[in-house]
């Protein structure tokens, strides 16, 4: 890959981790003008919450309602989408656990406003909400998530299976998707500035707290991606293949990593993962499957970055993270990276999805604070992401084309 190809990927999170740092070093220096131009960080938030309804509904309803699997490729997708909920479930209880032991955030920032610390929705609200919620213009409010998903998958499920007389509709999905990641996409162009603004009021309100807490964050998460890259990852090519998996992964899966880090993006790691398969012998029908429905939905790395953020903004409102709460974490980290696009960045729907559930009543402060962990430690998790989708696609082989598939596909290939 080019030096200037991957200098073009990640210009943009340079300039907006610029922008946050120059807009620290306001907050120090002119907190009085810091907290003069905070409205411009609160547009952006705005437009992003008037985007996020809209977007999620189309691009997971379209996903669905525009899969063609029949037969064994629906067994292909069963095994890959249990695959996906698994590796990401296990990933979120090790990060859980991780950071049980080494809090992100040590103590709580100072000068929060009275009454917001500690308000976060408890685990009965969150059990309550999950389904759906008592009227269906309520599905259109920026607190309603989850319930948005569950809607979305059985809308999308829905119009698959009513053939002919729902392909408009998800033609018009499609459509939909691709309209809303240009909206997406022209919001973001005003991103550095709002950013600059947000970091320069939260670093006037809240001083040197930050800096330590982000620095407590990156140094638990870049060690952790790594290690679960040499073990997690010949772990489920061991499932796939035995011993055998496990050396094919590591002849294969330098070049899958090395471009999603340059690219920064799941889907452009698409043609790398699906030539990796190919010389692996995965079978052209599971590699067509699970590495494209991978790009959008299998998210280890994300599910890490996920509790890293949920923990990072209770430490911060001082709420303690008990053991108790693990099923939720757990439950929304999987879920909130289902509603992650396949894009540098995002989209930022990750972070939107986590403020909603978690923090309802806080969503203009954790907001930012989330998106800013999640631009800090994007490369990383979408190097888990993209080259874990070649990885899954061992265990599905195990599952599809039985124990001994690698051998048999060396034998035909003689």
């Amino acid at each position: 890959m080019k030096a200037k190809s991957v200098a073009n990927n990640y210009r943009f999170l340079i300039i907006l981790l610029l922008a946050m740092i120059f807009g620290a070093v306001t907050g120090a220096l002119a907190p009085g003008f810091s907290h003069s131009i905070a409205f411009l960080g609160t547009l952006f938030i705005r437009m992003m919450f008037c985007i996020v309804v809209p977007m999620v509904f189309a691009s997971i309803a379209g996903a669905v309602a525009s899969t063609k699997s029949r037969k064994r490729a629906g067994k292909i997708m069963m095994v890959t989408i249990i695959s996906f909920v698994l590796t990401g479930a296990f990933a979120a209880f090790v990060y859980f656990l991780l950071c049980q032991i080494f809090p992100p955030v040590t103590a709580a920032w100072a000068n929060l406003p009275k009454g917001e610390v500690g308000e976060h929705a408890t685990m009965t609200e969150m059990v309550l909400n999950f389904f759906t919620v008592e009227d269906f213009s309520m599905l259109l409010s920026r607190k309603a998530m989850l319930p948005l998903i569950i809607f979305s998958l059985l809308f999308g499920f829905s119009v698959n299976l009513s053939g002919e007389a729902g392909k408009k509709v998800a033609e018009f999905l499609d459509s939909l998707t691709a309209v809303m990641m240009k909206f997406v996409q022209i919001v973001t162009y005003y991103a550095p500035i709002a950013f600059f603004a947000i970091f320069a009021d939260l670093v006037a309100t809240y001083g040197s707290q930050i800096t330590e807490s982000y620095a407590r964050a990156l140094l638990l998460y870049y060690p952790v991606c790594f290690i679960y890259i040499f073990t997690a990852f010949p772990l489920m090519a061991y499932i796939g293949a035995g011993a055998d998996g496990v050396k094919m992964m590591f002849r294969h899966i330098l070049k899958p990593a090395v471009v999603s880090l340059g690219t920064c993006s799941s889907v452009a790691t698409i043609p790398t993962n699906m030539e990796a398969a190919a010389e692996s012998g995965i079978s052209k029908d599971v590699s067509d499957i699970v590495i494209p429905l991978g790009a959008t939905m299998h998210m280890d790395g994300s599910c890490f970055s996920c509790v890293l953020k949920i923990v990072f903004v209770m430490g911060a409102l001082g709420t303690p993270v008990h053991f108790s709460e693990l099923p939720a974490i757990v439950l929304v980290a999987v879920l909130s990276s289902v509603g992650m696009s396949g894009v540098p960045g995002g989209g930022y729907i990750g972070e939107y999805i986590i403020a909603s559930i978690f923090f309802p009543n806080n969503m203009e402060l954790a907001f930012p604070i989330l998106v800013a962990i999640g631009n800090l430690i994007d490369p990383p998790a979408t190097m888990i992401n993209a080259a874990g989708d070649y990885v899954v696609s061992f265990m599905v082989s195990r599952f599809v084309d039985g124990k001994n598939w690698m051998k048999k596909m060396s034998l035909q290939e003689k």
